[in-house]
């Protein structure tokens, strides 16, 4: 529940994390709550500081174009195979996954839009044969997809996601893996274009390098 609030921005970077009101609101003792911010630390998702208590963490401006890069080259490898092996089932629910993505955009939910996009990159991933490849996908993207987030008020983002998206399942569909591939690297590669605005219009966000803190 943790992860899943500061990876999704509920849980704002620099803000603090409470063990005592954890361990109220969830009815546990001490020892899971430390378990699970040790854990959250090894992630870099929150900064504990043994004088001045447990945070989270900031997202760190330097480790975001090398997990950008190598999700980019694990995910168009995911789409050349896609291209070449997906169902005609998958590829209808493919689009299924993009329909999603329309309704969320139309009335304003960012959070569903960003569910159902990541519905899209994992459906993808499934139609390569190869599980192992989003398992790992999911380990480099931890800090990414909390940029993610921060990228979907921009005038015209999530459109311009829809109709990515739409090229790509459009390129497998058409058993077209250089296509596939190609657009993926395009989709994914903006990610890195856009990291100097987002930062600017969220400072309070980033950080430059890592905090010196328990678990960094």
């Amino acid at each position: 529940k943790l992860r899943d609030d500061i990876i999704s921005m509920r849980r704002a970077p620099g803000e603090p994390i409470v063990e005592k009101e954890i361990v109220e609101a969830y009815g546990v003792s001490r020892t899971p709550v430390r378990e699970a911010l040790l854990r959250l630390a090894n992630e870099k998702l929150v900064d504990i500081f043994p004088q001045s208590g447990t945070f989270v963490a900031h997202i760190p401006l330097r480790a975001l174009p090398e997990a950008i890069v190598i999700r980019t080259s694990l995910e168009e490898t995911a789409a050349r195979l896609a291209a070449g092996r997906a169902s005609r089932s998958q590829i209808i629910g493919l689009h299924a996954v993009i329909e999603k993505m329309r309704e969320s955009e139309v009335v304003g939910d960012r959070e569903a839009f960003h569910q159902a996009d990541e519905r899209f990159h994992a459906a993808v991933a499934e139609m390569d044969g190869y599980p192992g490849i989003w398992a790992v996908v999911q380990q480099v993207k931890v800090q990414v997809d909390r940029y993610r987030r921060l990228t979907l008020p921009q005038e015209g983002r999530m459109l311009r996601v829809i109709e990515e998206h739409t090229a790509i399942a459009r390129a497998i569909e058409a058993r077209d893996p250089v296509a596939a591939a190609a657009l993926m690297n395009g989709h994914l590669s903006t990610l890195i274009t856009d990291i100097g605005d987002i930062k600017d219009l969220n400072p309070d966000y980033f950080v430059d390098a890592p905090a010196q803190a328990r678990g960094s």
